[in-house]
């Protein structure tokens, strides 16, 4: 360890003191609580005490906490390999491979390990194709407020000056323009000859759980195959079968050049993909790019297990029901209420915008037996496990509405 003065020393420990944890870095406003374990959708800390969880590890726990298929997949699966690396095939990677370009229509796959690295993959896709046409300086249309992860080019790709304050300079080759707005995209497309694709999310989460119709998806699959431009939709938060398709574009009847995923897909275990097909698809050569620990065997089980659970068990209509049940119980309790400005989601992926900051509904929320959280200031963000019974549907409605009442004074 580097001595950086005893002095310093001393401040740096005081700092974290009270965090109880002074050798991690302070990235994270994290909340005053850790967890012991987990049963279906409810997590239990070291008191004992049970929380039911309505953000699922941000929308990654598809399975909840503990699946028995899970944790039997996985088991064996670490009994026999872990890890051996891209040099050599990987059948758990190929049936994976397979199966998601039969969900999707999409041809190929490439793994990785988060969504920030598949997103990172398609803006490196979209660059390669139009280099391949002859653009030398090729431009993604991306949207305000969006959110395509942390590295610096799908941070640039982000359309949140909050989250990309202090990490100038941005990597240039994104046109901004508003979520929703097929015109000002055709606008863009009078005027710069340099575009190559437009990168959108079906469903802004970190965003603010806004919803992109389904006639502006199909108007943009129209710019972007008269245009010559590849269409990529980042699914990382909202797609496999969350809102009741495996992927939200799909409710749109489209079929996209480049998907990202990552989140859901393996129900905890780290994976990213970033599929590609059309004129996306054969662009990447040995070399084009790679990721060590991408699609290794133990990932890629868990995402098989997941879509066969999924499956087996009809969670894709699961999700769309209940979360149809959440949001009209949440509307009744909450009506005339003021300070509601919107009730809005598809499947079990909800938003309650109120009419001000509500950060603070976070820590009640914990102390309450519910685990939640707040994006984009204003709305409240649910994105609860698709193993969610009625009951607990119910349940989390009934304790939102009377947490949110408290803090409105309504």
């Amino acid at each position: 360890m580097h001595n950086h003065g005893g002095a310093s020393r001393r401040r740096y420990l005081e700092f974290h003191a009270g965090l109880a944890m002074p050798h991690l870095m302070n990235t994270y406003a994290r909340l005053p609580v850790a967890f012991t374990h987990g049963q279906g959708p409810w997590l239990y800390d070291g008191q004992g005490r049970r929380y039911l969880d309505a953000l699922a590890g941000i929308a990654v726990n598809t399975l909840g906490h503990a699946h028995p298929d899970l944790v039997r997949a996985l088991s064996e699966q670490v009994a026999r390999l872990i890890h051996v690396s891209n040099l050599y095939r990987i059948p758990e990677q190929e049936r994976l491979s397979d199966r998601l370009a039969e969900l999707s229509g999409m041809d190929e796959v490439f793994f990785c390990n988060s969504g920030c690295e598949a997103n990172e993959a398609a803006i490196k896709l979209a660059r390669f194709y139009g280099h391949q046409k002859g653009i030398e300086q090729p431009a993604i249309i991306v949207m305000e407020r969006a959110f395509h992860g942390r590295t610096l080019a799908t941070l640039s790709a982000t359309g949140n000056r909050k989250t990309q304050a202090g990490f100038e300079p941005l990597v240039a080759g994104f046109v901004r323009v508003p979520f929703d707005d097929l015109a000002a995209v055709e606008a863009v497309a009078q005027h710069n000859a340099n575009v190559v694709a437009v990168l959108i999310e079906p469903i802004q989460g970190e965003g603010g759980i806004n919803i992109a119709h389904d006639e502006y998806l199909q108007g943009l699959r129209r710019i972007c195959s008269a245009r010559g431009w590849l269409l990529m939709v980042d699914e990382v938060q909202c797609g496999l079968a969350r809102t009741g398709k495996w992927f939200a574009h799909q409710h749109a009847g489209i079929v996209a050049d480049v998907m990202t995923l990552a989140k859901g897909l393996a129900s905890g275990v780290p994976i990213g993909a970033c599929l590609a097909a059309g004129p996306a698809a054969g662009l990447f050569k040995p070399g084009s790019h790679g990721s060590t620990f991408g699609g290794n065997p133990l990932a890629c089980v868990a995402a098989l297990t997941t879509l066969d659970v999924i499956e087996r068990d009809g969670l894709m209509a699961r999700a769309l029901a209940l979360g149809e049940r959440i949001r009209s119980d949440l509307a009744k309790r909450l009506e005339g209420v003021a300070g509601v400005a919107d009730i809005r989601g598809d499947g079990l992926m909800i938003g309650i915008e109120l009419d001000r900051p509500c950060g603070e509904l976070v820590q009640r929320a914990l102390d309450a037996g519910l685990l939640l959280n707040v994006t984009a200031d204003r709305v409240v963000r649910l994105l609860p496990a698709l193993i969610f019974t009625a009951a607990e549907a119910d349940e989390l409605a009934a304790t939102l509405s009377r947490l949110i009442r408290e803090f409105l004074g309504a």
